[in-house]
Order: structure tokens, then sequence, then C-alpha cells
């Protein structure tokens, strides 16, 4: 062994332990910081956890429901509620009262949960209403032939995903509503959102007014995006599900690409903003089980997940209204509910956006 060897060996003896004793401090420091924030932690948990709303589906709908058929699938009924009051009344197209789901998505993860399928459903759509209970317990009676945006305002979210259930037959794991307005604050606390064009928006009643091309929207535009109709494609409600389809997409991906857990204070912006515009079943209504939920759904790339729009068809008696087209929605459902790929007729709708 040479000098030079024994030397750098007996420095290296030297620097392990106080690399340990670095070690220590710092756990020490970290450990410091904790306890003596961890009044202001426990005020922020709670005021994040308080900001949550739930609804219980198992005590609203009641034991009448669709088996779940492959047990670690997840499916999940996602809401865009339209209040037109407060901040969404400042976008309203219309004299329109009351409260909307002016969107709708059934959102398949299926087993091993490394891709996801989003299912929109017309708003317009005309289906049969199934018995249901609103808020205040009162029974409400079942009724044919209305649209399906109408379930939301007469008997409330759990109603919504009784009447997805019946439609679908799939079991729905879970509920989350997202108040536009809400949705919103969560877009400028992003810093915004970027969304490509291939089409200019015409800004016509109202809505959005864009060139073809990329762009970055603020909280206040992605508002107006979303529910832009008139000013795109062929002005449907059809064409709006595609539009609302894309941001989607485009906003699930700019979660995924910030660093958010890098950044504390951007962190608990995102969370307060998030949390505001939420409704969820009982079963998220806390931050530690969305938080476990959105770990469970990490391996989801939104560049791989697939959007569909129902199958529908334009109604013979109104062609204002579309209803639900077969035999296309019955194979999309049955591969859904089996965890299957789904046969490209299954996504045919004969009434195009």
């Amino acid at each position: 062994m040479t000098q030079d060897t024994a030397t750098r060996r007996t420095a290296d003896r030297g620097a392990r332990p106080r690399k340990r004793r670095v070690l220590k401090i710092v756990l020490l420091v970290a450990a410091v910081l904790i306890l003596g924030t961890a009044g202001a932690g426990w005020w922020a948990y709670s005021h994040l956890n308080g900001n949550i709303d739930s609804v219980d589906l198992d005590r609203a709908i009641g034991d009448n429901r669709p088996p779940k058929v492959v047990e670690n699938a997840q499916n999940v009924l996602v809401l865009g509620s339209d209040s037109r009051a407060g901040a969404n009344a400042d976008l309203d197209h219309g004299d329109v009262s009351g409260a909307r789901s002016d969107t709708a998505m059934l959102v398949h993860i299926p087993e091993g949960r490394s891709k996801a399928t989003a299912v929109s459903i017309p708003r317009d759509t005309l289906i049969s209403r199934p018995e249901c209970k609103n808020a205040d317990g009162a029974t409400v009676p079942p009724a044919n032939r209305v649209m399906f945006n109408s379930v939301y305002s007469v008997a409330g979210p759990a109603c919504v995903v009784k009447t997805v259930e019946q439609l679908s037959g799939i079991r729905v794991d879970h509920f989350v509503e997202v108040d536009f307005a809400g949705f919103k604050e969560l877009v400028d606390a992003l810093g915004g959102v970027t969304v490509t064009l291939d089409k200019p928006m015409s800004g016509a009643k109202g809505g959005l007014k864009l060139d073809a091309g990329t762009h970055r929207l603020n909280g206040t535009d992605s508002l107006k995006f979303v529910r832009t109709r008139y000013g795109y494609g062929d002005g449907s409600d059809l064409g709006r599900i595609g539009l609302q389809q894309k941001f989607m997409l485009a906003m699930l991906a700019e979660l995924k690409n910030q660093d958010a857990l890098g950044n504390p204070a951007r962190l608990y912006k995102l969370a307060d903003a998030g949390t505001k515009s939420l409704t969820t079943d009982s079963q998220l209504a806390s931050l530690t089980s969305l938080a476990d939920f959105a770990q469970s759904m990490k391996g989801v790339d939104p560049a791989t997940m697939e959007t569909i729009m129902l199958p529908v068809a334009y109604d013979k008696v109104d062609p204002n209204r579309v209803i639900v087209a077969q035999p296309q929605a019955t194979q999309l459902w049955d591969a859904l509910r089996a965890d299957q790929k789904i046969p490209a007729a299954a996504k045919d709708s004969p009434a195009k956006g």
C-alpha cells in the first residue's frame, strides 16, 4: 500500500462520520421546521379539506346498482357544472336559470391503470331518467325523453350517477364535479393552459375568438373556450364536446408537466383552487383520499388517453335533440364494462359534431 492510498483511506474514514453528522443535522433542522410549522400545516390541511363538498352515492342511490365486473378497473363520472350564477352568469348565452351539468364524461381506467378512456355524453341526449331522491330527500318520479343535462337541475348529482349507471350498465366507482367558475381559478393557479386549434373560433354569441394555431389561455378565456358552441365548427353541442375533450387533455398534461411538488407555495395555491371547485363522492372527500387516488393514477398518460363521444343519432321527432345510437352504444358500454378493447364500430356516431 502506498502512502497516498493509505492517506486517502484515512481521509475516507474521517469523511464518513462527517457525512453522517451532516445528515443528522439536516434531519434535525427538518424536524424543527416541521414542528415549528405544524400549526400552520394543520390549518392548511383543515382549510383545504373544508373546501371539498361531497355526495354519499350509496345512501342517495341505494342498492339497485350495476355489479362491479372487473375489480381493479375504475369508472369515474366527471361533471362540469354551470350554475348560471356569479362568475358563470357573465358568460351566459341565454335566459337559463338553475344549474346544468354542461359537461359529462365517464372516464374508464382499466386494470393496471396505465391508460384511460373518456366517453362524453352529449347534454342534449334524450334519455330515460330513473326515480331518484333529490338533495332534500324528496322522491323525483321517473321520466322518459328528457334531456340528459336536465337531470342535474331536477334531481341533483346523485341522480346523474344513477342515470348514467342505468344508461350504461356500468358501476360508477367515483364521482367528481367541477364547478366552471372554480375551474377558472384552477387554470389561473396553473399559470394558464396551452391549446392548439386546427381552425379558428369566430367569437359568435359571446364565445371566444381565436385564430387557428397554438394559444396560452388564462382562466377566463379557458372558461369561454369550454363553453364555446356557436363560434366553432358547425355550432352544435356535439362540436363543443370535441373542444372540451381537447381542453381536458391539455389541462391534464399541464398538471403532469409542472413540478408543483418542488414548490410548496405553488402546490398550496393549486390545491386551494382545485378543492374549492370540487364536489366528490364521500369516498374521495378528503385530501388524503384524493391524494391516494391521484397517486394510484400516476401511470395514466394524458397523451395516450382516448376520447370518445357516446354514439348518438338525431331524433326523428325533434331534430334539435339526439338519441343514443344502437347497436354502437351497447357495444361501447359492453367493452368498457368488461375492460376489453373497444370495437371500431362502437365509436361510429351517426350524428357528427
